[in-house]
C-alpha cells in the first residue's frame, strides 16, 4: 500500500506587492495554521518517507514548518519545480519516479493542480482544497509507478477552518 497526501501551501501574504507570485511568504494566519495541522499529523503519528515541495517560498516554509512539528528530518525535503505551476501530469511523472522503498509522501504546493490532483487520483469531488488543507490518499498497489486516475481511496481531508467550525457548534 501507498499513501500519498496531498497539502495546499499554508495562507500567504499579499501585504509587500512588490513581491513576484513565487517570493510571498506566509501570514500570520498561514504561520499559526501550518503548526497546527502539523501537531494533527503529529497527534496521529503520521510520518513521511519524503516530502516533496513545491520551491515557492510559502511552500517551502510550509514544509519546513510541517517537517519541524512532527520531527521529520529536513533532508527528506525534495523541492520540485514540477509542482510550482505544474500539470497533473507532472504530479503525476513526479509519483511515478518514487522510489518504492518509501511508503508514504506528503506533496506540498499550490491551487487549482493540487485540487485536481485530488480529484483525478480519488474519483472524490473536492471542489477546492483549502490553503493549509491536508488530503490523504491510499492506494492498494505496491508500486508508485501503478498508481492511476481514480485508484485511491480517500483517508481524510482535514483543514484549519473545520476545526474553527467544530469549536462554534
Amino acid at each position: 500500500m501507498k499513501k500519498i497526501y496531498l497539502i495546499r501551501h499554508a495562507k500567504s501574504s499579499w501585504k509587500d506587492e512588490t513581491l513576484s507570485d513565487f517570493e510571498r511568504p506566509l501570514n500570520g494566519r498561514g504561520k499559526r495554521d501550518v503548526v497546527f495541522m502539523g501537531k494533527r499529523l503529529k497527534m496521529f503519528h503520521v510520518m513521511p518517507d519524503l516530502i516533496y515541495t513545491s520551491p515557492a517560498k510559502r511552500a517551502l516554509k510550509t514544509a519546513k514548518e510541517i517537517a519541524k512539528e512532527i520531527d521529520c528530518e529536513k533532508k527528506r525535503i525534495i523541492s520540485s519545480d514540477a509542482l510550482y505551476e505544474g500539470s497533473y501530469e507532472s504530479y503525476l511523472d513526479l509519483i511515478h519516479q518514487t522510489d518504492n522503498k518509501h511508503s508514504s509522501i506528503f506533496i506540498i504546493a499550490h491551487n487549482p493542480a493540487i485540487t485536481e490532483v485530488g480529484e483525478r487520483l480519488s474519483g472524490a469531488i473536492l471542489s477546492n482544497i483549502p490553503t493549509c488543507a491536508i488530503v490523504c490518499i491510499s492506494f492498494d498497489v505496491s508500486h508508485f509507478k501503478e498508481i492511476t486516475e481514480e485508484s485511491g481511496h480517500i483517508l481524510f481531508f482535514d483543514y484549519p477552518k473545520k476545526h474553527l467550525k467544530d469549536k462554534e457548534d
